[in-house]
């Protein structure tokens, strides 16, 4: 089981117009390891920052269950470990620190360079979530087999391409992007989503939180996999009315998610 993804850098710089790829990952299990920083020639680093301020051995990410440590190597420099989810929030790992727990889901890892900052991303996540109305009882708790943070923006997301059948389970409408963007970017923290967030936090839902199966669901377009999502979603009660709250009520006279370009 994959319990940590790191999202390499890019090699290379695109282009301006160059259609985008599809991002470089790095899975790894429970226990396994990968050292960052600029490498040299017979040494390599799994997670390559070619950067002349970066240490060659940098550093090494390892993987536990629902989270992951951070080890920095360099004797001079602290690293800053963003949570990419939240307003500011963020740990710092000392100079020659071994393992230091990081408890986010989204986070970015910064280091200091010659040019400003360099860094990456890595993302843990099976953080797990007791099932909605768990009461004590003897034996190991019931987990939920679709993880899913009610606080994060991701969630959102979904919550908003649900929405028109939540409201109308006769409706059919799948919210487009310019719609989701429309109904998120009036809440706390969410004033500066982009078209591009949006498209990689339904991504991130069809390939790591619900898993959409088969190399049709991984292939398909973004409107097949907003459909697929919001059926899996409301199927299984992922997202439900209660849940509503979390948006601003929808304009008067207009239906949501009308469009569904």
């Amino acid at each position: 089981m994959d319990t940590v993804i790191v999202q390499l850098p890019d090699r290379e710089r695109r282009p301006a117009g160059a259609p985008a790829g599809g991002p470089r990952l790095l899975h790894l299990g429970p226990g396994q390891s990968a050292e960052f920083g600029r490498g040299e020639p017979g040494s390599p680093v799994q997670v390559a920052l070619p950067d002349p301020g970066v240490s060659r051995h940098a550093g090494r990410i390892t993987a536990a269950e629902d989270y992951w440590r951070l080890s920095n190597y360099s004797k001079h420099v602290t690293y800053v470990v963003e949570n990419m989810e939240g307003a500011g929030e963020h740990i710092k790992v000392p100079p020659g620190r071994l393992g230091a727990p990081v408890p986010f889901e989204f986070s970015r890892v910064v280091l200091p360079s010659r040019d400003g900052e360099v860094h990456f991303k890595v993302f843990a996540p099976e953080h797990m979530y007791l099932d909605a109305g768990f009461g004590a009882g003897a034996g190991e708790p019931t987990q939920s087999p679709f993880a899913l943070d009610q606080t994060s923006k991701y969630f959102l997301v979904l919550l908003a391409l649900c929405e028109p059948r939540l409201r109308d389970p006769s409706s059919g409408a799948v919210p487009g992007v310019s719609e989701v963007l429309e109904r998120l970017r009036p809440l706390p923290g969410c004033h500066d989503l982009t078209r591009s967030a949006v498209n990689y936090h339904i991504e991130y839902l069809a390939t790591v939180k619900l898993r959409l199966r088969g190399d049709e669901e991984r292939s398909a377009g973004t409107s097949r996999k907003r459909a697929e999502l919001v059926s899996l979603a409301l199927r299984f009660d992922l997202v439900r009315e209660e849940h509503l709250a979390l948006l601003r009520p929808p304009k008067p006279g207009r239906p949501c998610g009308e469009r569904t370009a």
